[in-house]
């Protein structure tokens, strides 16, 4: 039957189609994009199947929030962008979800086959300039493979530890229809493999071994706890053993704060101290000082999806790939009916790292509790921290700020705390509470901006007022890029402080305003709580504008390596 071009004929599907029933053969149910006439058969194709499309300001926020989407529901996101500077501008956000272990599909528009190599609209070399920052990156070559390429991408975001993936399809393979019979469009739960690993048998033996006869154990919950849904058997671990558990990234709010093993200000002390240190699904990278943060002294163990990360940086004493969840799982039943776990004996241990726990809080507790103007940032994240429901997912978006917002915002439920992750991209903020209210529409976003991050993408701002997602933002205000402006005051000394970091005194909350939102300016701590009630109250998307001190800075800037 010749093709009459009316896109009515039953028995022909154009790419674009095939392509979005793909999509929903994953799960995706929405797609985030940033509109562009290279890609536009994709949209056709996601109305039929029922996908949301959500158009942004900028690739970039597209890219963030298919990142922070596979963060929130455990599925993978995707952003649909346009060929060239539309890809170019989404390569920040794949760059992101890669240092992240997030698994996202960014698809790429192209120039036709049939104008290869001849300077088409927009035509650079995606894939070679994808592919280091990916873990599959290829060009869909004919329109009949285009659901199977993209289910094939899918796959690679789950081979190993999770990451991104990019296809690139060009413009007359998208818009050009085949026979339904000669396109492959795998079916849903049949084209990928259960990627649950449970470990090496043995090794997890010798890993409960060693917790029972450890008499100062700790573990470190990192992403990969969040990442493989493993709450329950991290929790059921650490309270079975008696092990003190320290917390990061995604990793934050498997134990609720006031748990008796949740500890948080004495990670160093604890990491210098113990007997075994099991560190789960997190790298030895610069959060960690590359491993050298651990007692040379210490048993370690590593546990990660990736095999390339165990034993990365420094040496190990037990190293296991696989599921986090499958692997605590497994060590927990291990120890069961062996001398209680050894967990009477650590007692002693938890009540150490407790004193430890309360001196540090102690020292601080005058900042968290300042009354002086400008506003400490301690005084300000401390009130966020109160504010903070069971329900209310975290996002921290910024430098100095969010450094400080780390040591003491405590997220109450797991999978409720968002950063970048270890690329540290600033402008994260606005795509993930765009993400968090598009995926969890029942639960609170409260976001914490630092104004330099804001000022990267919040013009998206709009985008959240345009499709009606309140969440509470805070921009801690300081006028500066404070993390950066501290490292040039160590090196070259305050006459050369304000060189390239200085930024407008910016009114955030008449911008909200602006576009439709809520905002407030504070300045006066004891004005904090009522204005973030306020926001919670007004049903909208929101600014607080909190003028914080410039001349505080976090420990955590204080003592980066790269400014020593």
């Amino acid at each position: 039957m010749p093709d009459d071009n009316s896109g009515t004929n039953p028995e022909l599907i154009s790419g674009g189609h095939l392509v979005a029933k793909a999509l929903k053969a994953e799960g995706v149910e929405v797609i985030y994009t940033l509109c562009g006439g290279h890609i536009i058969d994709i949209y056709d194709g996601c109305v039929d199947e029922g996908i949301e499309v959500v158009d942004v300001r900028h690739e970039q926020v597209a890219a963030h929030a298919a990142d922070g989407y596979a963060r929130i529901t455990g599925k993978p996101g995707c952003a649909v962008v346009t060929a060239g500077p539309g890809t170019t501008d989404a390569v920040t956000g794949v760059a992101n979800a890669f240092r992240a272990e997030s698994p996202m599909l960014l698809i790429g528009g192209q120039g036709a086959h049939t104008q290869h190599k001849m300077g088409s609209l927009q035509d650079l070399p995606h894939v070679d300039m994808m592919t280091p920052i990916t873990k599959f990156a290829a060009t869909v070559p004919d329109t009949a493979r285009a659901a199977d390429m993209v289910s094939m991408a899918f796959r690679e975001c789950f081979h190993g530890a999770p990451g991104p993936s990019f296809l690139e399809i060009p413009r007359d393979v998208l818009d050009a229809r085949v026979p339904v019979e000669k396109a492959r469009v795998p079916k849903a739960g049949q084209y990928r493999a259960s990627t649950r690993q449970a470990g090496d048998p043995e090794a997890v033996e010798k890993l409960a071994d060693l917790l029972v006869h450890a008499e100062k154990p700790a573990i470190l919950l990192g992403s990969q706890v969040w990442t493989t849904r493993a709450t329950d058997a991290a929790v059921e671990l650490v309270r079975t053993l008696n092990v003190p558990a320290y917390m990061n990234g995604a990793g934050r709010g498997t134990l609720p704060p006031g748990d008796p093993h949740h500890f948080q200000l004495s990670r160093r002390y604890a990491f210098s101290n113990a007997d075994v240190i099991v560190i789960v699904g997190t790298p030895f990278d610069f959060r960690m000082g590359y491993g050298k943060r651990l007692s040379p002294n210490a048993t370690v163990v590593q546990i990660d999806l990736d095999y390339r990360t165990v034993g990365k940086n420094r040496d190990i004493d037990l190293g296991i790939v696989g599921d986090a969840g499958q692997i605590l799982k497994s060590v927990a039943e291990s120890v069961t009916g062996r001398l209680n776990g050894g967990a009477v004996k650590r007692k002693a241990w938890l009540e150490e790292l407790r004193a430890a726990e309360q001196s540090a809080l102690e020292k601080r507790l005058p900042q968290l509790t300042s009354d002086a103007s400008p506003i400490h940032p301690y005084r300000l994240v401390s009130e966020i921290n109160d504010f903070l429901t069971e329900d209310s997912i975290y996002i921290g978006d910024g430098g100095d700020i969010v450094t400080f917002s780390g040591q003491v915002v405590q997220p109450k439920s797991p999978g409720h705390w968002m950063d970048p992750g270890p690329l540290g991209t600033l402008g994260v903020g606005v795509p993930f509470v765009l993400a968090a209210k598009k995926a969890r529409p029942d639960k609170e976003v409260v976001a914490l901006f630092g104004d330099g991050a804001f000022s990267l993408t919040g013009w998206d701002f709009e985008t959240l007022v345009r499709y009606n997602l309140p969440f509470v933002g805070i921009v801690g205000n300081n006028s500066s890029m404070n993390q950066i402006r501290y490292g040039q005051a160590q090196k070259y000394g305050l006459e050369r402080e304000r060189v390239g970091n200085t930024l407008g005194d910016v009114h955030y909350d008449k911008f909200a305003q602006m576009l439709g939102g809520y905002g407030e300016e504070v300045r006066d701590p004891a004005d904090i709580a009522p204005a973030l009630r306020r926001a919670r109250e007004s049903g909208l998307p929101s600014l607080i504008n909190v003028w914080v001190d410039p001349d505080a800075y976090a420990p955590g800037t204080m003592n980066q390596t790269m400014y020593k």
